[in-house]
């Protein structure tokens, strides 16, 4: 058992690797065991299949993300409540945006993960992808009414736009914060994982408490 139990750990870690290099749809069976140290047949044993493997990849890293951002989520709505105030915009949205900024700069593994997130958001071929937003989706959806808490005086349909938004430039932040560096493209200077929590905070923020 314990060995079963490493062969898919390593299994996970290597398809995790080569995702982020080369993207799903490159990345072979076959490359991922041969990385792995394990036989072709151990996708299919361990899994099921190539897609399922995707799928248990995404889970590892983001359930635990996931839960983290509505525990936070949660403590800021009944602090706001036990202090008859309204949700704070920065709270919510650094609850959201800190622990996958986090993971990056203290786990080993997690620039692999965030690169893969990041080619997963362009792959030719939409099975992962979709897996990727229905694990989402369901923290989007309990993060809106906080925000609207949070701001009363947004409308919920301009509330629901701005936090896309908010989606969409923390998924190029810290993809340009993992990507090796391109000849001839300008990459802003590199921050720790705090600064960059900050500077990104309070630059969503100001676009969600915009008047306009």
């Amino acid at each position: 058992m314990h060995d079963e139990t490493d062969t898919k750990e390593r299994l996970l870690n290597a398809a995790e690797a080569l995702f982020a290099r080369h993207g799903c749809h490159a990345t072979s069976v076959r490359a991922i065991t041969h990385a792995a140290g394990a036989n072709l047949a151990a996708v299919g044993y361990h899994f099921g299949s190539k897609e399922a493997l995707i799928r248990a990849v995404i889970d590892r890293r983001l359930a635990p993300l996931n839960r983290e951002r509505l525990a936070r989520m949660e403590a800021e709505l009944e602090a706001a409540t036990t202090a008859s105030r309204r949700p704070r915009v920065a709270t919510l949205l650094r609850a959201f945006i800190e622990p996958t900024v986090r993971f990056r700069t203290t786990d080993p593994k997690g620039r692999d993960f965030i690169a893969f997130v990041a080619r997963l958001l362009h792959e030719p071929e939409p099975g992962a992808r979709d897996h990727f937003f229905a694990r989402m989706r369901p923290v989007i959806k309990r993060y809106l009414p906080a925000l609207c808490a949070a701001l009363p005086k947004v409308a919920p349909e301009v509330i629901q736009w701005r936090f896309h938004f908010c989606i969409g430039a923390m998924a190029h932040t810290l993809f340009v914060a993992v990507a090796p560096p391109v000849a001839g493209h300008h990459r802003p200077t590199a921050l720790d994982g705090d600064a960059l929590v900050t500077l990104l905070v309070t630059f969503l923020t100001a676009g969600m408490k915009a008047h306009s």
